[in-house]
């Protein structure tokens, strides 16, 4: 998989991408993520990547012709599967999407910054706009790490044990369960009999319990959510 990175500040990138997981993805050759930055593709002097809105108001937009230029030029080269742009106002990104994303072949994802990206952009390029959640950062370079890093994890072959992600909260739809590690009894705070039983039928039966019980103790949502699919 390749996922190419459009920012104006691809220095918040470079620790996210370069350590743990996602290098070890990298490393592999089972992911490539390519940063650009988009001050390198800009027509105007200084750099310039941003101007005022038209019809005044506070902060400034990011204009569509840098944009335009670098997608363009990184249409040619390749097909990509979808064009996400980061925003508050984009569908909220879950598990769900990030294993249907971690099925393509190419993405690139836009990293909104100041008020956001012209319009035009996001009306002749965008297939698909996510929001990491209800809430405001200062740019859109940690909602593209958290993406990248979600959709990575989920490549076959990036995990050391492949079968852990399907047992990551949210895979369906519901929480994951408590996990424990030694010693068995720490303190006198002891886990649970059933996870000592060397039994792996009661084992996964305690864990999908758990895993419904906190689910509704703590997102009951996710559980209405699925009873209307």
């Amino acid at each position: 998989m390749r996922i190419d990175i459009i920012t104006v500040v691809p220095e918040l990138l470079e620790s996210p991408l370069n350590h743990s997981i996602m290098k070890r993805a990298q490393t592999k050759g089972l992911l490539e993520v390519q940063v650009h930055n988009l001050r390198e593709h800009t027509p105007y002097k200084h750099s310039q990547v941003d101007d005022y809105q038209f019809g005044g108001g506070a902060g400034m937009v990011m204009m569509p012709e840098p944009l335009a230029i670098l997608l363009d030029k990184l249409k040619a080269e390749r097909t990509y599967d979808e064009i996400i742009y980061t925003t508050p106002d984009g569908e909220t990104f879950n598990q769900k999407t990030a294993n249907n994303l971690s099925l393509k072949n190419n993405l690139i994802i836009i990293c909104g910054h100041y008020k956001g990206i012209d319009e035009r952009i996001r009306e002749h390029y965008v297939t698909k706009e996510i929001s990491i959640g209800d809430f405001v950062l200062s740019g859109g370079e940690l909602p593209a790490a958290i993406i990248v890093d979600a959709i990575g994890r989920l490549l076959p072959g990036v995990l050391n044990d492949e079968t852990s992600a399907l047992f990551d909260s949210f895979q369906d739809s519901i929480l994951a369960p408590p996990v424990y590690t030694r010693p068995a009894d720490f303190r006198g705070w002891k886990v649970p009999d059933v996870l000592l039983s060397g039994d792996p039928k009661k084992v996964d039966e305690w864990r999908h319990e758990m895993s419904i019980v906190r689910t509704r103790e703590r997102r009951p949502d996710l559980l209405e959510d699925e009873d209307r699919e």
